[in-house]
């Protein structure tokens, strides 16, 4: 894998949370057989409901013919067997932990060839420290970024870490950009690009209202007027404010506690209490389930 790009054929994604049905959607819609593995079969079904929707909203807009839309969900396997997760591309999008991280592609190196590319979604965690802890063929893991909602944002940050293979970056850039993306390379540092300037956006958001100079909805629509495409309260309550919790708190461990990264009470508070946004109906704002 040094000096050779590989063929791809089949991607796994493991994790069928909001961000892997995405990107399980957006491989199966570029042409690849795809399998989506979870370890819980209701999230293989919230995943499965989720595609189907997003792909009938584009059937109903004019955007995907009928016929594609059934091919497109007949190229996507989903199971929660791990030895199922056999591919040329193994895209993790689980937790945002690098224990659970390195052991789910311990797991996989186990049941796949030394040429299959282990790409990890983290967002803010080190792809070296990830590929340090792989115990065969560290050098095919790679960093491989979308941005949430997957199967519309065009972004996807690639990571070479300290041990990543040049033909394995070049495997990733490339495949990325038939999945339609607009790949950017990035090297291995704590939040890459856009989540380390991203963290501002919302933490400084929630100063402003944590001081009652506006409230939650005032600054989201005051912030797309201004141009972004979602304010920052609508936006952590999509990604889960559990999961934008972790990456801030990762960065702010990472830049040795820095009081710009200081994780904010407001979104704390919320994980604690199980507010995680649109995945459980509640979060800065209240959504229909």
């Amino acid at each position: 894998m040094k000096n050779l790009k590989k063929v791809i054929q089949t991607i796994a994604v493991c994790g069928a949370g909001t961000m892997g049905a995405g990107i399980a959607q957006i491989a199966a819609y570029s042409g690849f057989t795809t399998l989506l593995f979870d370890i819980r079969q209701d999230g293989l079904d919230r995943a499965k409901a989720q595609i189907e929707k997003s792909l009938t909203v584009a059937v109903e807009k004019g955007k995907l013919a009928p016929a594609d839309k059934d091919s497109i969900l007949q190229r996507i396997r989903f199971t929660a067997a791990i030895e199922d997760c056999v591919a040329d591309v193994i895209i993790e999008a689980i937790v945002e932990r690098i224990t659970a991280k390195t052991a789910l592609f311990n797991q996989l190196a186990a049941i796949n060839t030394a040429e299959t590319i282990f790409a990890s979604n983290t967002s803010s965690l080190s792809v070296s420290e990830i590929a340090s802890a792989v115990s065969v063929h560290p050098s095919r893991v790679v960093g491989m970024h979308f941005f949430n909602p997957a199967h519309l944002m065009k972004l996807v940050e690639v990571v070479s870490g300290k041990e990543t293979a040049p033909a394995v970056a070049d495997t990733i850039y490339e495949l990325a950009e038939k999945m339609g993306k607009v790949p950017v390379r990035v090297k291995d540092a704590p939040g890459f690009i856009v989540n380390r300037v991203a963290r501002h956006y919302y933490l400084e958001a929630m100063h402003i209202a944590e001081q009652g100079q506006a409230d939650f909805s005032t600054i989201d629509q005051l912030l797309e007027a201004a141009g972004f495409k979602m304010g920052p309260f609508a936006l952590m309550d999509l990604i889960g404010n559990d999961i934008n919790l972790a990456v801030t708190q990762s960065l702010y461990d990472a830049f040795e506690q820095a009081p710009r990264f200081k994780p904010n009470a407001l979104q704390e508070q919320r994980v604690k209490d199980g507010k995680l946004g649109r995945k459980t109906g509640l979060g800065f704002y209240r959504y229909e389930q």
